[in-house]
């Protein structure tokens, strides 16, 4: 058995995660072409690279299927619940970074905080006969937000698409999305609300909490570790 590192497997995540780990002394490729989800690790014996889209390896990590895993923050939050029992972080990798925020549309002047969106929820619903709708693919996390932060009377619908078209499109009245610059936001004449995001997210390594391992693949996991400069 190997220790199996789970990596974003396209884009500017993967790269990333490559000179990340290619600084530490850790050398990591894709092997094959671009529709090969195969690559190699050199540096550390032991160590198997598993190419999974970053939504894919919170669910990898908390089954235990990778042993160490890089995806954001904001998605091991959201997709796993008690995630602290699950999954530890290792290290925030200093990339990826992205705001989950709550953004209105421009024309409510009276919207500026959490406060004024509560206030404006109740009475949506009192005109309108059911709830103001937040569109999101952030179920988890912009709920319990909310409920912290005391905004009652809104329904989270469900986005897979361009969360920030929906308000155009009539299909919802409010957003809370991932963004890292706010400019598709701005373009969607759609503004953050003054309290700040939700979650501040970036890359992270993460390692699985509920996995056996052999005293040799314990073994492998601390030499990585050491290499990587994080023991």
């Amino acid at each position: 058995m190997t220790i199996k590192l789970g990596v974003p497997s396209k884009g500017r995540l993967m790269e990333k995660t490559f000179t990340w780990f290619g600084e530490r002394g850790v050398e990591l490729s894709r092997t094959g072409s671009d529709r090969e989800y195969a690559g190699a690790v050199r540096g550390v014996g032991g160590v198997e690279l598993v190419l999974l889209s970053a939504g894919e390896i919170p669910r990898e990590l908390a089954a235990g299927r990778i042993h160490l895993g890089v995806t954001g923050t904001d998605l091991i939050r959201e997709k796993l619940s008690n995630w602290e029992q699950r999954v530890e972080e290792l290290a925030l990798l200093g990339f990826g970074y992205a705001d989950l925020i709550i953004a209105v549309p421009d024309f409510w002047v009276d919207v500026r905080t959490l406060d004024d969106l509560d206030a404006a929820a109740a009475k949506f619903r009192a005109r309108n006969n059911f709830r103001l709708r937040i569109a999101t693919k952030y179920h988890r996390l912009i709920r319990e937000y909310l409920r912290q932060n005391g905004v009652a009377d809104y329904q989270l619908v469900d986005s897979q698409g361009a969360t920030e078209g929906t308000v155009k499109n009539e299909t919802a009245e409010a957003v809370a999305d991932i963004t890292s610059t706010g400019e598709t936001l701005r373009a969607n004449h759609l503004r953050l609300l003054d309290d700040g995001p939700a979650l501040r997210s970036q890359a992270t390594l993460f390692k699985a909490l509920n996995v056996n391992l052999s005293d040799a693949e314990r073994k492998d996991l601390a030499d990585l570790l050491t290499t990587l400069g994080l023991t």
